[in-house]
């Protein structure tokens, strides 16, 4: 079997059957780079939460404590969630990513979070992107705004924050009644912390 067979690349997980016939067919000039687009794109709000600590404290308590630690998590942000419309939540690690069909849904979920998390001593970093991303991989979100989602979300809030990337921010300024502060030289692009 060659290893350039659609079925072949997809027993790697990573993407579908589809995707690799599609990306195949790039690589090979018979569809464009905007046909792929156009078959594979949504719109959505991505979110990406992460557990505060989780990397020290698993090192300190052990890794099976680290286990449990996730389960509480999970059993407290899955509802959450589930009850703000999010159409996919997908788990790796001490990660959750979920997608919205409307942005606001993704800042009120995110709100709600970390309401629901630290008082179980739960600490999250949750970053939200919106726009366009590629409908592909595990957690349907490649692109653009699912990588700075996940650079939010994962490796720049600190406990209690969400971020915003620009695009999701734009979507959502209009709100009264929250504020946000832009930040242009932490990252190489801006992004916006909810206050």
């Amino acid at each position: 079997m060659r290893n350039d067979e659609p079925a072949t690349l997809a027993r790697l997980g990573h993407w579908t059957e589809d995707v690799y016939r599609d990306l195949l067919a790039v690589e090979g000039g018979q569809l464009t780079r905007d046909g792929f687009r156009a078959r594979h794109c949504h719109r959505v709000a991505v979110l990406v939460l992460d557990i505060a600590g989780f990397t020290e404290r698993g090192m300190a308590v052990g890794e099976v404590d680290a286990f449990l630690r996730v389960l509480h998590a999970q059993r407290i942000c899955l509802p959450v969630l589930e009850r703000r419309g999010a159409a996919l939540v997908r788990a790796f690690a001490d990660d959750l990513v979920a997608l919205f069909g409307d942005p606001l849904q993704a800042l009120e979920a995110a709100l709600e979070l970390h309401a629901a998390a630290e008082p179980a001593d739960i600490g999250l970093c949750i970053g939200l992107g919106y726009g366009d991303v590629f409908a592909i991989g595990p957690n349907r979100a490649m692109g653009t705004e699912m990588n700075q989602a996940s650079k939010l979300g994962e490796d720049t809030a600190r406990r209690g924050e969400t971020l915003l990337t620009e695009s999701a921010y734009r979507a959502v300024e209009h709100r009264t009644d929250r504020d946000f502060i832009r930040h242009d030289d932490v990252l190489p692009f801006p992004f916006h912390a909810v206050a």
